[in-house]
């Protein structure tokens, strides 16, 4: 009978040792009665960014935050937590009416995502509400209550740029839509008017991860 070969194919030989270096980098590797296995990890990645949104034809800076990221190389998922300070931002509305507002981006429920196990590129999906305070049209305060935010989450849909690396950080980047708002006092056409739309772009800059202390 004719002995089944000992050797994986070359290509196969390649994703294994991928894949085995990105679980050791990541530190997934765990050994538990002598065979090796996959677990969790969670790694907390500093992140700062900026957002053009397309409405307003203005940029908006965001972080310094964190991406809190949980990923699991046995299904080569992810999920993660991200957290922004709110962003004041300035734009000129009709190209002559200075506008100035403060955005928060309030995550309504943790991104989820995947992981190449052979190239580590990573795609993820993150729903966020977008809230505004502090609007001022013209230097003048208009009220827009504690409510005014999306009607909706907006849905971000980002994915890993080239040489984005799971140890070293790198560059998140997509486009999105931004939903109408609503709960924002006599000021909820005006802004209706002018924000909302699609066509807006975000790339998010991740540092050099670190793994938090075990709790």
């Amino acid at each position: 009978m004719k002995r089944p070969s000992l050797l994986p194919t070359r290509g196969r030989r390649a994703a294994a040792r991928a894949g085995v270096a990105l679980a050791a980098g990541l530190g997934l590797l765990a050994t538990s009665a002598g065979s090796a296995h996959a677990a969790p990890v969670r790694l907390d990645y500093p992140l700062t960014g900026l957002t053009v949104l397309e409405g307003t034809g203005s940029d908006l800076a965001l972080g310094p935050g964190t991406l809190e990221v949980n990923a699991d190389l046995k299904l080569g998922t992810m999920t993660a937590n991200t957290k922004l300070p709110a962003a004041p931002g300035e734009f000129n509305m009709i190209g002559i009416v200075p506008v100035s507002v403060t955005t928060e981006f309030i995550e309504t429920e943790p991104t989820v995502g995947t992981i190449d196990l052979k190239t580590g590129a990573v795609n993820s999906t993150t729903k966020m509400t977008l809230r505004l305070k502090n609007l001022k049209v013209a230097g003048i305060p208009t009220p827009v209550g504690s409510h005014c935010k999306t009607e909706v989450p907006a849905v971000l849909n980002l994915t890993s740029e080239p040489g984005f690396n799971a140890l070293r950080g790198g560059v998140l980047s997509g486009s999105y839509t931004i939903p109408k708002f609503e709960h924002c006092l006599l000021a909820t056409p005006l802004i209706n008017l002018v924000i909302p739309g699609d066509g807006n772009t975000i790339r998010l800059n991740l540092g050099q991860p670190v793994r938090p202390p075990a709790a």
